[in-house]
């Protein structure tokens, strides 16, 4: 098969739409469901990530997609029982193989992001995997090869419409790719820049020369994904997987400020009084991810006030103030952080400290390159010129 006819384009407006080769068959097959314009679109870049992922690391990877950015992307490290219970696998009575592990990692990194998301998995699916991804609003799936087992499964999800979509690992793209605006074809070399590679680290201009192994491993991981992630883009990246990811913004501080957020709540989420919050029994997977978000939130009323709160909780709970939630993410260390592209200033640096950052990878090349090595030397931070940019669109 060279084509598969899809049913309409990025808005139902759009039609006809297809995906085709201009020779040589398909890479992919849908084994299930009927995948749209966008799933093909998220399916393809986050295919690309998990497989990177993978030669980089040596381990199984999972991604979480939306609208052709990650929501999440992760390694198969095990789960402390605290991750499990903030990624809500704590209640599985099956054993968590490693593949399942990335995409727990993957999808609760941000799961308000994650919400209908598009996975892709760097190794078989197999059946632990997919009972994980029952439980949640998802579109679809890409991996390549499935267990009889797992298959069985996803295609009951979602009244059987699910997509799921095999890839062959093998399929190797022509190395010029094209794509139209406006009706002008433009063409380019492919992004086949290896970052797995220890050499990324040889230039490091700041006091601290020091990166450990998992260091360097995160960092990896942190620009791999900004390599499939539009841009401007940052990434916060801690024990194997991303914890913040700014994507597609205007200004580099604003993606910095983004993906911070996105990290302190993470970090936020395991501190004791949201760890035992005391939800209504059957509350749903969804709901419960909302009132976490705004009860971490400076608006913790809105899910505390009475005549509201009884929705969610049997108690009342107490909030999280603002001076106990500055000093829980002064606790979390060890941080790493990937740009695509320079610092322009330290402005980024003041901000990636406040949320534990201890190591960067960067582009290097600003004109103020030396106000945030000076910036990186205050905090005692490591950061290492890598020379490569990581623009994605």
């Amino acid at each position: 098969m060279n084509e598969i006819q899809l049913k309409y384009g990025c808005n139902p407006n759009q039609k006809p739409s297809r995906i085709f080769m201009q020779s040589g068959e398909l890479p992919v097959t849908v084994l299930n469901g009927r995948p749209g314009y966008i799933n093909f679109l998220d399916a393809l870049n986050s295919w690309q990530l998990v497989k990177e992922l993978k030669a980089a690391t040596g381990m199984p990877a999972a991604a979480s997609f939306k609208h052709v950015s990650p929501a999440g992307a992760a390694i198969g490290l095990p789960l402390s029982d605290v991750l499990k219970k903030i990624y809500f696998v704590d209640d599985i009575d099956f054993e968590l193989s490693s593949i399942a592990c990335a995409y727990a990692r993957a999808r609760g990194a941000d799961r308000m992001s994650s919400y209908g998301d598009f996975i892709a998995l760097s190794d078989t699916c197999d059946k632990a995997t997919a009972l994980l991804i029952k439980r949640e609003v998802s579109d679809g799936v890409i991996a390549p090869s499935y267990t009889e087992g797992a298959l069985e499964i996803l295609r009951d999800k979602r009244k059987g419409t699910y997509n799921v979509i095999q890839i062959d690992p093998a399929y190797v793209p022509d190395p010029i790719e094209q794509k139209q605006v406006f009706g002008i074809t433009f063409e380019q070399g492919r992004n086949e820049i290896d970052l797995t590679s220890d050499s990324l680290f040889e230039n490091i201009p700041t006091a601290n020369k020091e990166f450990p192994e998992s260091a360097r491993r995160d960092l990896k991981i942190a620009l791999i994904t900004l390599k499939y992630t539009q841009s401007n883009s940052v990434c916060y990246v801690k024990e194997g997987q991303a914890i913040g990811i700014g994507a597609g913004q205007q200004s580099r501080i604003h993606c910095t400020r983004l993906a911070g957020n996105k990290a302190d709540i993470w970090w936020l989420r395991q501190h004791p009084k949201v760890l035992s919050l005391p939800w209504i029994e059957k509350i749903r997977r969804a709901d419960r991810d909302n009132t976490i978000d705004v009860y971490i939130s400076d608006d913790y009323d809105d899910v505390l006030r009475d005549g509201t709160w009884q929705q969610f909780f049997t108690t009342r709970p107490e909030p999280l103030t603002r001076e106990e939630k500055k000093e829980w993410i002064a606790k979390n260390t060890g941080v790493c952080l990937g740009s695509d592209a320079f610092f322009p200033f330290g402005d980024n640096i003041e901000r990636a400290h406040k949320s534990g950052v201890q190591y960067i990878a960067q582009a290097g090349g600003s004109v103020r390159d030396d106000n945030v090595i000076e910036t990186c030397d205050k905090y005692g931070m490591a950061m290492a010129f890598i020379g490569i940019r990581l623009f994605h669109h």
